[in-house]
C-alpha cells in the first residue's frame, strides 16, 4: 500500500475550522468536577483539565471527521489483524491524584483488553487506556503529552489536520517513532491514504483498506 516517501494528508481544510476553545484557569479540581457534573451528558464538548487549566473544546466538522476516519483506520486494522480492543470514545480520564482530567477523542484498550472486557473501568484501580487519539487542528493551552504520559497511556496519537505524530512512552515521557508498536505493520502514508480517499468516499475507502490489511496478513503467514 505505500509506495512513495511519506507525506502529510492531502485534504486538510483550507481554514482551520478545527475547534472553538475557550480556556479557563485558576480553577481547583472541586471547580473543576462542578463544571463536568453540570453539563450534559449528550454534550458535544470536552474538557481537559490540567493543574488549574480548565479547556473547553467544542469540535468543528474537520475535527470531528478527522476523529472518525481515525477511528475506522484503528478498527479496521485491529479487526484485520486480529487484535481484539474495547472502545472508550471521549471517556472522562480523570485522575484527582494527578490534578488532571481528560476526555480525548478516542482511547482504546488492546493490550489491556482482557483485563477490562466485559465491564466499566474504573481508573483508580484499572490501568490506563493503551492507545489515546487526540486531534489538535487549532492550538490547545494544555500540553497533552505530558498529561497523557503522566496518566501512563503507553502510546499516543495525535493528528494535527496534516501530520500524524505517535508517541511511545519511555520512562515516564514520550518518544515520538514512526510506527505504531499495537500496529507494527502499518505506516504513517496508510493512514494519510485512508484519509484522502475517506474524505471522498469513506465506504470505498473502508472497503479497499479491508482488502489491503487482509493481504498483509496473507504474506505474514505465507
Amino acid at each position: 500500500m505505500v509506495t512513495t516517501p511519506v507525506r502529510p494528508y492531502l485534504n486538510p481544510p483550507k481554514v482551520a475550522s478545527g475547534e472553538n476553545r475557550v480556556a479557563l484557569r485558576d480553577l481547583t479540581w472541586a471547580q473543576y468536577q462542578q463544571i463536568l457534573g453540570a453539563l450534559p451528558q449528550t454534550r458535544a464538548s470536552r474538557l481537559t483539565y490540567s493543574h488549574g487549566t480548565l479547556e473547553i473544546s467544542m469540535p468543528l466538522e474537520d475535527h470531528e471527521q478527522a476523529s472518525e476516519f481515525i477511528a475506522a483506520f484503528i478498527k479496521i486494522v485491529a479487526r484485520g489483524l486480529g487484535i481484539k480492543w474495547k472502545t472508550m470514545g471521549s471517556t472522562t480520564l480523570d485522575r484527582e491524584d494527578l490534578d488532571r482530567g481528560s476526555e480525548p477523542d478516542k482511547a482504546y484498550y488492546i493490550r489491556n483488553w482482557d483485563k477490562v472486557a466485559g465491564r466499566n473501568v474504573d481508573f483508580k484501580k484499572d490501568p490506563p487506556p493503551d492507545l489515546v487519539v487526540e486531534v489538535d487542528i487549532t492550538h490547545t493551552d494544555i500540553d497533552k503529552n505530558q498529561l497523557y504520559a503522566a496518566m501512563g497511556v503507553a502510546e499516543l496519537w495525535r493528528f494535527d489536520g496534516r501530520f500524524l505524530r505517535i508517541y511511545v512512552l519511555e520512562g515516564g515521557a514520550y518518544t515520538e517513532v514512526e510506527r505504531s508498536p499495537i500496529f507494527p505493520v502499518v505506516e504513517k502514508q496508510d493512514l494519510y491514504n485512508f484519509l484522502d480517499h475517506a474524505k471522498q468516499d469513506e465506504f470505498d475507502a473502508e472497503d479497499r483498506l479491508r482488502d489491503w490489511i487482509q493481504q498483509q496478513t496473507k504474506e505474514q503467514t505465507d
